[in-house]
């Protein structure tokens, strides 16, 4: 039982530990967190400046998984180029052990209870006084993580020494570096945490489960583990957050085999040259110390490090746009056709975007599409919301930009069909805009226990269903759409936004409702108003001939 308690113990302290993480992750993300991004933009600018920046922001946010995700980002967005990526990831890895050297100091070397119990009282108490006041919930996260942070390092602790009193690990010791490798690579596979297994193995050190070489072998198989999840995020993205991504996976490789290779000789630096005799702080020594090197060795490579990386993938397009990318701008009138299928193409996968945040199922509309097999090549389907929403901003700034380089090649006839295909494109992109902001109203009113709210919802998710099947088979059957029938699909969206609203207050009146509930239901109405009002100009200005779609202008009537 004694033996089964220590485990529990154990896993506890990871749990503890793991949250405490997150909790000042989250704390410093939301305290500064773009401050750090315009710092990493602003200190990228040269080599040293990037690595200085990557190491200075992740000493304090105490996350490099973090900032890679976050300069993987900036890479797709064209913010960042490979090198200045990598080298703010040498950084990054650099300033992550400066969490390591905090607990190796503090939390082996002093009574870590007496800085952690208040930390969690105060932090408590603070966020359930004040958790209203952004800037007081997020230091209350700090205090929090803190405290948590060295409570689950005791647990870790105390459980390490109750499995040393139970167990002889003296046959363990005789193992190969290569064991331990191993073992330090699956414990943060495990657990997406090289803190955390830099903990664990400290605990270990401490209490004398394990020698220093096989500590410094684990902490090495960290240094390859915690690129898993980051490569797990770049599945279906850009061909250079790929990359990013696949390059990260080769320097954290090429660091673990040349460190293991010379891990002896470096082991006796620390001990022999340096004479560090505390085995704590010689593994954090060791840790900061090859990654130092790291940046020694590759800092001086980078421009050829990103050429090479440049031969992989190259069978993706980084275009989001289908059609074109095969366009010659000195060929106006192909290059307009093209300009014309994209837009098409566009206008289909905002609706289909738009019908998954209500919880349509799409499969009917995305199959019966011709740009189904674009959108399975480019694991569009696959796609979380928010990459959804990334890839459209992105395929109508690629549409924005070739429109400005076409524009001045068309004559006057072809010029205005250009502009009301780029007018459509900014149509379109607002009807999604519109969808996104109230995607938190659609998931308040779609759970509701409240009967008037999630009627209220139902019966708007299935006039905005029925109303994207009217508009796909306009796109889809007729070559020239009726302006009739538009005109009376507008009307419609017109008297069902007032109809619905003034139904929902008569039936408030004898179901009341909370005054916030009245404010989510008026903003959802209001918001998807204009998105759908935004689809049907869209889809206007994409079938319409030049004088029937400025007849149409002048006929319809916005109300808000």
């Amino acid at each position: 039982m004694d033996i089964l308690n220590s485990v529990f113990k154990l896993a506890a302290g990871i749990g503890l530990f793991l949250f405490a993480m997150y909790l000042i992750e989250e704390a410093l993300k939301n305290l500064s967190g773009r401050n750090f991004k315009i710092f990493l933009q602003r200190i990228a600018k040269n080599n040293i400046g990037a690595v200085s920046g990557g190491a200075i922001v992740t000493a304090v946010l105490q996350s490099s998984s973090m900032v890679t995700l976050m300069v993987v980002a900036f890479v797709g967005a064209g913010v960042f180029t490979m090198k200045n990526a990598f080298a703010i990831i040498l950084g990054a890895n650099l300033g992550t052990t400066i969490a390591s050297w905090l607990v190796a100091t503090v939390g082996f070397e002093m009574n870590i209870e007496v800085i952690s119990y208040p930390a969690v009282f105060v932090g408590g108490l603070l966020l359930i006084v004040f958790n209203k006041r952004k800037s007081i919930k997020y230091l209350s996260y700090f205090l929090l993580g803190f405290g948590l942070l060295f409570i689950g390092l005791s647990f870790m602790k105390t459980s390490m020494e109750a499995q040393v009193s139970a167990f002889d690990f003296s046959k363990y010791i005789g193992f190969s570096p290569l064991f331990f490798l191993v073992i330090g690579f699956l414990i943060t596979l495990l657990v997406q945490s090289s803190s955390v297994t830099m903990a664990l193995t400290l605990s270990a050190l401490h209490v004398g489960v394990i020698d220093f070489n096989a500590a410094a072998a684990i902490v090495l198989g960290s240094e390859t583990g915690t690129t898993i999840k980051i490569l797990i995020t770049a599945l279906g993205g850009t061909a250079s957050k790929k990359r990013v991504v696949l390059g990260n996976l080769f320097f954290n490789i090429f660091l673990t085999v040349l460190a293991f290779v010379f891990l002896k000789p470096i082991l006796l630096l620390i001990t022999d040259v340096f004479n560090i005799d505390n085995p704590l702080i010689g593994l954090v020594t060791f840790s900061s110390l090859i990654n130092l090197i790291a940046i020694i060795i590759f800092l001086p490579f980078l421009d050829p490090f990103a050429k090479f990386l440049e031969k992989f993938y190259t069978d993706i397009d980084a275009s989001v746009c289908a059609f074109i990318t095969n366009a010659n701008i000195d060929e106006p009138e192909t290059a307009l056709d093209l300009f014309r299928k994209d837009t098409e193409y566009f206008i289909h996968n905002s609706m289909s975007f738009n019908l998954t945040l209500f919880g349509v199922d799409t499969e009917l509309l995305d199959s019966d599409s011709k740009f189904a097999p674009i959108n399975l090549k480019r694991k569009f389907f696959s796609k979380t919301d928010e990459e959804k929403y990334l890839y459209l901003k992105h395929m109508q700034g690629e549409l924005q930009a070739f429109y400005l380089s076409l524009r001045s090649k068309l004559d006057g006839d072809h010029e205005a069909e250009l502009n009301q295909l780029i007018s459509a494109v900014r149509s379109s992109m607002h009807s999604v805009k519109s969808i996104t902001d109230i995607e938190s109203n659609i998931l308040n009113l779609q759970r509701s226990s409240k009967d008037i709210k999630y009627e209220f919802f139902l019966h708007n998710k299935k006039e905005t269903e029925e109303l994207y099947h009217k508009l796909s088979l306009l796109l889809t059957k007729e070559k020239n759409a009726s302006f009739g029938k538009l005109h009376n699909i507008f009307d419609d969206i017109q008297n069902n936004y007032s109809a619905t609203l003034n139904n929902f207050y008569k039936k408030a009146q004898n179901d009341p409702i909370e005054d916030l509930d009245f404010t989510t239901v008026i903003n959802f109405n209001r918001e998807l108003f204009t998105s759908n009002k935004a689809m049907v100009m869209a889809v206007k200005d994409f079938m319409l001939e030049e004088k029937q779609a400025e007849q149409f202008n002048e006929k319809v009537i916005y109300k808000t």
